[in-house]
């Protein structure tokens, strides 16, 4: 109780002079050590270090003693008991101890709920800003491994070229997809991914929801797409373009870029499948741009395009081409090789019965074995005992790619 209640001694009344000079000797020394008392707490002399005369007073005018905690803390609480502790101040001294005794009371009382506000108050780590920010950065440690091993399971997949949902998602089903079997293998193998994904996650960041999962593989392709575009750098490229319709009856517009890198090798890269409304050369033409526009791509570095032979892609007048050529002279263009070659192939069977013939054989001939196991079967057979033939009589030929 010393360290929070102080009174001032009392004063004799037989020397009225020598009281004066003690008061006032003893009043310019608290003047002065106040005077010089530190403004942060923590570099402050203890109050048992000054001297005695100096630890007692506490109200010079008022001659009583009053609790620091109380007069801090107590209006938060509910108002119960004297205020002599607070207000006028405590100043019987004969029964002194009993009445602060009384004053600090049980362990619920209001003068030990306002000494725990202070002691809170003064410890940092018991602060509602701190516990907040500490569960805020649990929150952001947690989110954060969660989303890590939803990415790793994502470019599992992308890598492999796998499906990502399940006819059924339904918890009580043993296969569920291949993204949610997969994150689900991780935090079987790994307790701090347990902890964080699945149902040990919260509800609104699981982070298994298609669209989640759509915006983590255009998280992906975006990050792939930046690749591709740092290695193309300020190089002279072509592009190949074609057109097509998706098994969701979507008319669809492939890209490839082509170019040639620091080592004289060409290189490839597919960029991307983009959705047209049309497949007029306007609209495809209104795609490229976009798709320049928003990787950095230049007009003034295009040397080459190669499309189809269709109207829309190779017209002379407002074909695709043209349109780039108007823009770009230099982009010279180059009839697809691939379509060249069915076109000729389709040219050559109108002309020649015979490679016609070879054709329609060749096609009822793949389609007849595919359709029946058991015809399958039987051609493996057979040329299983010609390849032990040919190993027998030292004559087979071999070649990359042959059998």
């Amino acid at each position: 109780m010393e360290r929070f209640f102080k009174r001032k001694s009392s004063l004799g009344s037989s020397d009225s002079v020598g009281n004066s000079r003690t008061s006032s000797s003893r009043q310019s020394e608290l003047d002065g050590v106040l005077a010089n008392l530190q403004v942060d707490p923590g570099l402050r002399i203890r109050m048992i270090e000054y001297d005695t005369n100096i630890r007692d007073e506490y109200s010079v005018s008022k001659d009583a003693a009053f609790c620091l905690y109380c007069y801090l803390f107590k209006s938060n609480f509910e108002q119960v008991g004297s205020e002599a502790f607070i207000g006028a101040g405590f100043k019987n001294w004969k029964k002194g101890r009993e009445r602060m005794k009384v004053h600090v009371g049980l362990v619920g009382s209001v003068h030990n709920k306002a000494r725990e506000a202070a002691t809170n108050l003064m410890n940092q780590s018991t602060h509602i800003e701190t516990a907040v920010s500490k569960h805020s950065e649990q929150a952001r440690v947690a989110y954060r491994r969660c989303l890590i091993a939803s990415i790793k399971c994502t470019k599992f997949l992308l890598r492999q070229g796998l499906s990502f949902r399940g006819n059924d998602e339904s918890a009580t089903l043993s296969n569920r997809g291949n993204y949610l079997e997969l994150l689900q293998f991780l935090a079987d193998n790994d307790e701090k991914v347990k902890e964080v994904v699945l149902e040990n996650a919260p509800g609104n960041l699981k982070l298994v929801a298609p669209k989640i999962q759509k915006d983590i593989v255009n998280a992906c392709a975006g990050e792939t797409l930046d690749v591709i575009m740092s290695g193309l750098k300020d190089r002279l490229f072509s592009i190949l373009v074609d057109e097509a319709r998706d098994i969701s009856v979507n008319e669809q517009m492939a890209m490839v870029l082509r170019y040639v890198d620091d080592k004289g090798h060409v290189i490839e890269r597919f960029v991307g499948v983009q959705h047209v409304t049309e497949t007029t050369s306007s609209s495809l033409k209104d795609a490229i741009d976009i798709f320049f526009s928003s990787n950095g791509l230049s007009f003034s570095k295009l040397r080459g395009q190669g499309y189809d032979g269709a109207s829309n892609m190779r017209g002379e007048l407002n074909g695709l081409k043209t349109k780039i050529l108007r823009e770009q002279p230099c982009a010279y263009y180059v009839h697809c090789f691939a379509h060249q070659l069915q076109l000729a192939l389709v040219a050559i069977a109108k002309k020649n019965i015979d490679i016609a013939s070879f054709f329609t054989t060749t096609n009822s001939m793949v389609n007849h074995v595919e359709a029946s196991c058991k015809r399958r079967d039987a051609l493996r057979a057979q040329l299983q005992e010609e390849l032990v033939i040919a190993f027998e009589n030292d004559c087979l030929i071999t070649r990359r790619g042959l059998h």
